[in-house]
């Protein structure tokens, strides 16, 4: 029997540039039912698990200055900036540690802008979600 997929989501709903994940979820939940979307702290350890020996994480967030989503499988793809604060302790620094340690080893960041058409940017996750997981979902394309 097969784990039921997790992809997390993470963002924050009160910053306009960066609550896309949160207004593209009834869109994705509407095409995968089957997938369970849950919500990440940005402040809690990133959860790490098997999703059917695809993944050891899958998550959805904002990345800056992109303009169409974009599938990150290579850690070498993440920037990280100086950290001066436990603020400044983000997804990327978080996963580059977890993979150093080998807690993880592969992954899929779905990073989506902060701005765009909500219809157009669930279509485009979409197509990574099937493309990467070989998932198909309810509501064909």
């Amino acid at each position: 029997m097969q784990n039921k997929l997790t992809i997390y989501y993470s963002g924050n709903e009160l910053m306009d540039d960066d609550a896309m994940p949160f207004r593209l979820l009834p869109g994705l939940l509407k095409k995968f039912p089957n997938i369970d979307f849950v919500h990440h702290d940005p402040s809690e350890n990133l959860p790490v698990n098997d999703n059917n020996n695809i993944y050891d994480l899958i998550i959805i967030d904002t990345v800056a200055g992109i303009d169409k989503v974009i599938a990150i499988t290579d850690i070498d793809q993440l920037q990280t900036d100086s950290v001066y604060s436990p603020h400044d302790w983000d997804l990327a620094l978080n996963l580059k540690l977890l993979v150093k340690l080998g807690k993880i080893k592969k992954f899929l960041i779905i990073g989506v802008p902060g701005v765009g058409e909500v219809d157009e940017l669930v279509d485009s996750v979409e197509d990574i979600i099937v493309k990467y997981c070989h998932i198909l979902s309810v509501i064909p394309a």
